[in-house]
């Protein structure tokens, strides 16, 4: 059943991270089914974007080369970039950390902004 927003609840306007598998799609989903306006999405793809798993710490890679097609269908814009850290910085509070993965996230989003 699709939920029922309160007179407090506050949308917000998202940039979906997608990986191409179905987790991310799906909670892509369920922002849409709660309200949020979807307007972009995000990708962060193995360096060479050969369709090929990278092992990496923080994102899934395999399904990635099925983004563009995403949101080509969904009439986004797309907003991708290699991923060219490593996990750096595994502690649970996690510090800013030059060569760290999440740091390409954090690029992402402000190119995305």
């Amino acid at each position: 059943e699709r939920s029922r927003p309160n007179q407090r609840q506050r949308y917000m306007r998202v940039l979906a991270l997608l990986s191409g598998g179905k987790d991310s799609t799906y909670a892509m989903m369920k922002c849409v089914e709660h309200g949020h306006e979807l307007v972009a999405l995000g990708n962060l793809h193995p360096p060479a974007d050969d369709g090929r798993e990278m092992d990496s710490f923080m994102y899934q890679t395999v399904g990635s080369e099925l983004v563009p097609a995403l949101a080509e269908c969904l009439e986004l814009p797309l907003f991708r970039a290699p991923i060219t850290g490593d996990a750096v910085d595994q502690r649970l509070i996690y510090e800013r950390t030059d060569g760290d993965e999440v740091e390409d996230l954090l690029r992402l989003l402000e190119a995305a902004r």
